[in-house]
This record gives C-alpha cells, structure tokens and sequence, in this order.
C-alpha cells in the first residue's frame, strides 16, 4: 500500500520526535537528589531521616566526616556541615557526599541556630540534641569512630539517626 505524500511526512516526524525523547530518556540520570538536600551538590548523596527531634526550633546539622578517624569530632575535622529546618518528630533530608566510600555523619539539633553545639558543665556536654550515623550508644562517652562509619556504596540509598537529649 502506497500512503500519501502527507501522511508519510507526519509519520516521519513523529517517528524523528520519538527518537529525540527517546535518546533524551536515555541520556537523563536515573535517580535526582531531592530538594531538601544539604552540602555541595554531587553526584552522590544519603537520604537522612532524623527521629526523635523534640522541636521545630532552628536547625538540623548533619557534618560529614571522611573515613579517618583521626579528623573525626576534631575542629576542622570534617569534610563540610549541612544544615536544613528542624522539624518537630522527624527532619528528613538528603546529604551529598562528595563520591561513593565510607563515611561518618554527626548530627545535632541547633536549636537556637547559632550554628554550633551548645555545651554546658565542666566537661562540656553538649546541651542540645545529637545523634550518630549508625545510632551508637553514648552515655558515658562519645562512640568510637569505627561504631558510626557507613558506606555510600551509591546515590540514593537511607539511614535514620535518633537524637538524644541531654
């Protein structure tokens, strides 16, 4: 069958539209970081879902540490600090990390957005919520480094971290 001139020019440029948007499906990425996110945009990141936040005062802080324990909860030891709102009963964001690897993630709840932890007493606990990656326990002492690694194998992947008040 021998179709009409017009018919097979709308034919050509239909099939010439669908190869176009089906090479731009293609090319897009598979997954987007969501809006919330928090750090310098890269490639990879961890979605974070904070429980236990008693009010929507402030910040979340989420600081990133690279996997050397000897940088970790030193000043100046971290790779970066993202912050996002709190929000009172569950803060949820995501936290780019600069490539896949391993990781460690601190937060706390600057409540007053002072962008700091508050300590109080002698030893300089701190007066404001906080938390570990991997939800070590801490009451008598910080955790141990290899307690709160986690590996970023990908983009996309999540964690839950519980905050403790004092």
């Amino acid at each position: 069958m021998i179709l009409p001139r017009r018919l097979r020019a709308a034919g050509a440029a239909v099939a010439s539209t669908l190869s176009v948007a089906l090479a731009l499906f293609a090319a897009a990425p598979a997954q987007a970081a969501a809006p919330n996110c928090a750090g310098p945009h890269s490639d990879t990141w961890i979605n974070i879902e904070v429980t236990g936040v008693r009010n929507s005062n402030g910040l979340i802080a989420a600081t990133l540490y690279a996997d050397d324990s000897r940088r970790f909860l030193v000043k100046k030891g971290s790779l970066y600090v993202g912050r996002v709102p709190a929000v009172q009963g569950e803060t949820r964001f995501c936290l780019f990390v600069p490539k896949p690897g391993v990781y460690a993630i601190a937060i706390y709840h600057d409540e007053d957005s002072s962008q700091k932890i508050n300590r109080g007493g002698m030893l300089g606990i701190p007066t404001e919520g906080f938390g570990f990656s991997n939800n070590p326990p801490t009451i008598a002492s910080l955790p141990a480094f290899r307690s709160v690694r986690i590996n970023i194998p990908k983009a996309n992947l999540g964690t839950t971290i519980s905050l403790k008040y004092p």
